[in-house]
Order: C-alpha cells, then structure tokens, then sequence
C-alpha cells in the first residue's frame, strides 16, 4: 500500500466549492483508505495499491461522478513529495514573499514554464526542479507575475497545480 498525496486542481477558488468532508467520501467511495484532507484547498492524503497514474485518473473520475465538475488532480507518492519540498532551492521563508511548487505532469509543459525564468521580473525567481517549477514572488504580486499569468490560461489546467510552501509542509506533518 503507497501513501499518496493528491492534489485537487482549482478547488475552493474560481467556482468550483466543495466541502472536504464530501469529498473524503466520494474518494472513499471510489475505494481509497485512509483518506485524509489537509485544508480546503484540495490537498487528499489515501493509500492505494494502484501506481500513480491510476490513482490520478480513479481520483479524477470519482470527483467527476460526485460533483459534476471537471475535475483535475494530480497525484505522488508522499516520499516524492517530501523529495521536492526539501529540494526547493531557494530561501524557504523570505518576508513578504510567497514561497511555491507549481507540480507537472507534461513534459511539454514543464519545458513552457522553465524557459519563463528568462522572462522573469526581477522579484520573481523560477526555478525547474523534479518534475516542478519552484517560485518565489513578493506578496500582492503572483497573479501579475510571469507566472501567475501563465498559469491562469486553460492549456495548464489538466497538467498542472500550484501550492504554496507552507501547505506541503502541512501536507507532509
């Protein structure tokens, strides 16, 4: 059995509101144990059998069927998690800075959001790590970051999401 950490793409902002009570058991339900959410951001510890890509596509089909949204999530294994909050490179806490990992899945897009560190503002650092983008943006800024703009567009919402440092410290307690 593999702990897994799922991340739900959009949930809790832009529309799309669900109670994590409900969304425990619509997993459950699906046939994942020991399901445990962390905030109302969409962030699911379960345990499954199944590899990871099964476990994104069973996840995304329960959301699906409960809630009648198009749901997106991505899913790791709690020890590559920890493997990619611990590899952040740069300052972890800085003030009046916002720490993120943004996880993806398509390469094609990983090589998008790498080649924007190029373009970056001089307050904002991008890095790619493991299959991420790591950042680093001044407070009352990401959404008008190199980005934050980029992420916004429909292209990135299968492949990718975005979490602050703090909550994968949450996720990995």
């Amino acid at each position: 059995m593999t702990r897994y950490a799922a991340f739900l793409r959009g949930v809790n902002v832009g529309g799309v509101n669900l109670k994590m009570a409900e969304v425990a058991a619509a997993l459950e339900g699906a046939g994942f144990t020991n399901v445990r959410t962390i905030l109302a951001s969409g962030n699911v510890l379960l345990d499954s059998r199944a590899g990871t890509d099964a476990v994104r596509t069973k996840a995304q089909k329960a959301l699906r069927d409960a809630f009648g949204y198009d749901a997106w999530v991505l899913a790791y294994p709690i020890d590559a998690v920890a493997a990619i909050s611990a590899a952040f490179p740069f300052e972890r806490e800085v003030d009046g800075h916002h720490s993120y990992v943004t996880f993806v899945t398509d390469e094609q897009v990983l090589d998008e959001l790498a080649a924007l560190a190029d373009g970056a503002g001089p307050h904002e650092k991008i890095e790619r790590g493991d299959g991420v983008i790591y950042w680093q943006v001044p407070r009352s800024t990401t959404l008008e970051t190199t980005i934050g703009k980029t992420m916004g567009k429909k292209r990135y919402k299968s492949s990718t999401t975005t979490r602050n440092l703090r909550t994968l410290d949450k996720v990995l307690r």
